[in-house]
């Protein structure tokens, strides 16, 4: 039996006809580029994040890009991120002008550990990027409480992790992940939990000024009121994507359920065995959306191997840390002690999780892993 990671066929089927529907009432619009549904879409994921306000983007790297530049960080800036995230996190930081300082992550949660934030400011320092990977929060409370203390700007990385709730806010009430930091960066690309047919991305705020700089930066830095009065990029959400979208939101919270159901019976499945194997943690302050399911385990890349000859598909997310790529090697970045990331990337294997996986292949897949330690 073959088990793809992510089998978006079989999702399809099961939302084909309005899909196929809206697509076409698209195509007979005439209108592809910022249309009613991009701006419906913005509505609706605005509502759902509980911000002010969401603009529909071309990517979830252009999310993070315009966000830094709406923020004002440029050059000679530096900004604290993670290690251990898809290069696009960093990558947009150096695009801006700005320094990326890496700083260690949490073993347990994978993500950007608030307690070594503030020996790593400096007064450069200009804002936070906490990543929330594979669908775990950050714990947003602590970032919130170092950004305020020295004035920094939060933006907050939500490509893996949309839907997510945090629920350790001082209002006592759980937040969707974006809502709290000044800006929130969600990614569309097709194996997100919200994802769509192509590229997209969106920037939520409750600043009416950022999101009037996103609106700007996304359309060559067009102001309708006096002509082009930023530099700006062609960073536009489609049409199609963004009615596409607008079908898979009616269903992410029930896809969300059962991504959890099944990281559920992984967790019964492996406790109840005596592979050698670290289960995902969850947050005593969030609920989990499981992007990703990533377990931590020996002889990975051996298992993973295997694996694959049984026809079972993983990932690894991710296999080198930024701070030992090639492409930040003239930061010196190679030198930084950042060991919590580079043990990670040794031992991480994500399984596959979609919500169409049924329970006898999660059964395969735990079976599978023990015969290879056995």
């Amino acid at each position: 039996m073959k088990i793809p990671l992510l089998d978006l066929k079989s999702q399809y089927q099961t939302i084909e006809e309005e899909v196929n529907r809206v697509v076409e009432e698209v195509l007979e619009s005439g209108h592809y580029i910022l249309g009613p549904n991009v701006k419906t879409l913005e509505e609706e994921i605005a509502d759902y994040c509980e911000v002010k306000y969401a603009i529909g983007v071309a990517s979830g790297t252009d999310a993070l890009r315009l966000s830094l530049l709406s923020l004002g960080v440029g050059e000679g800036d530096e900004v604290i991120v993670t290690p251990f995230t898809f290069i696009a996190t960093a990558e947009v930081i150096t695009q801006v002008g700005a320094r990326p300082t890496f700083v260690d992550i949490e073993e347990k949660s994978f993500n950007l550990d608030p307690a070594k934030i503030e020996k790593a400011l400096t007064h450069r320092t200009k804002a936070i990027i906490p990543v929330h990977l594979y669908g775990q929060a950050v714990d947003m409370g602590k970032i919130m409480d170092t950004a305020k203390k020295y004035g920094l700007k939060v933006i907050e990385d939500v490509a893996q992790a949309f839907g997510t709730e945090y629920h350790g806010w001082a209002a006592g009430r759980p937040k969707k992940l974006g809502s709290m930091g000044d800006v929130g960066c969600l990614s569309f690309f097709p194996t997100k939990n919200l994802g769509g047919y192509g590229d997209g991305g969106m920037v939520l705020t409750n600043d009416h000024e950022v999101a009037r700089r996103i609106k700007m930066l996304r359309v060559h830095g067009l102001d309708s009121n006096c002509g082009h009065s930023l530099l700006g990029y062609n960073s536009r959400l489609d049409e199609l994507q963004a009615a596409i979208l607008r079908v898979k939101l009616r269903c992410v919270d029930k896809w969300t359920r059962t991504r959890r159901q099944n990281a559920s019976l992984y967790d019964k499945l492996f406790s109840s065995s005596t592979v050698p194997v670290r289960i995902p943690w969850e947050a005593p302050y969030a609920r989990h959306s499981y992007c990703a399911y990533t377990i931590r385990i020996p002889k990975r890349d051996r298992l993973r191997d295997y694996l694959k000859k049984k026809g079972i598909e993983t990932k690894i997310y991710y296999p080198l840390p930024l701070h030992l790529q090639k492409v930040y090697r003239d930061l010196g970045c190679s030198d930084l002690d950042l060991p919590m990331a580079e043990r990670a990337s040794k031992e991480v294997l994500s399984l596959p999780i979609y919500p169409e996986l049924r329970e006898a292949q999660i059964e395969l897949v735990v079976n599978e892993i023990k015969n290879f330690f056995s």
